[in-house]
């Protein structure tokens, strides 16, 4: 019959058309800023920097390595590294970064910062409301605006956020092991040299 595409063509279009007005699901708009649909979990939008524990300062885990900001292909990334240490999740004097700073004008939401940072501490947020008129000062994320905790994480990635947490607890076992056999090494008496017999 000619013509017996475009007729039902027309009906999947009527039928999505007459649907919407009935069915939540078949909705093509919600009234944003009222009305907000939930990000997927694999949303990403711009770096953020994850803390363990309450405070931002002791507990971030970035120890300043630098492999983000050299790897980063639009160097929007500004590391400078601390002149003291802390201790990090596994009890090992660490660097930390006195100033981090990303500018999310140039950002382009690619994730190798993610992919190459070794210790889990720089991650992709779902937060996209970040229009301002400060065109560049406004626009450069420093550090105290970057920490976010875990939970945080938990919350927007939990899958990802569980398979970290995994990772470290992981290394922060065997960091325990080895120290725990260094210390019984340490303190097990040498054994006596054994006695020459006289020719």
């Amino acid at each position: 019959m000619l013509g017996e595409a475009i007729i039902k063509g027309m009906a999947v279009t009527a039928k999505n058309f007459f649907g919407s007005y009935v069915s939540k699901d078949r909705l093509p708009t919600v009234q944003y800023p009222e009305e907000r649909l939930k990000p997927q979990e694999n949303t990403r939008q711009f770096p953020f920097l994850v803390f363990d524990g309450d405070d931002p300062h002791k507990g971030l885990r970035c120890v300043a390595c630098q492999i983000c900001e050299k790897e980063c292909p639009p160097k929007c990334i500004y590391i400078v590294k601390s002149k003291d240490k802390k201790l990090d999740y596994k009890g090992q004097a660490q660097l930390y970064p006195a100033t981090f700073d990303i500018d999310i004008s140039v950002c382009m939401s690619c994730q190798i910062c993610v992919e190459v940072c070794p210790f889990e501490s720089i991650k992709m947020d779902t937060e996209f409301e970040l229009s301002t008129d400060d065109r560049f000062g406004g626009l450069l994320i420093t550090k105290d605006k970057l920490a976010k905790s875990n939970e945080h994480y938990h919350k927007i990635h939990p899958a990802d956020a569980a398979a970290s947490d995994a990772v470290l607890a992981g290394e922060k076992a065997k960091a325990e092991a080895k120290a725990k056999a260094a210390a019984e090494a340490k303190a097990k008496p040498a054994a006596p040299a054994a006695e020459k017999k006289p020719a």
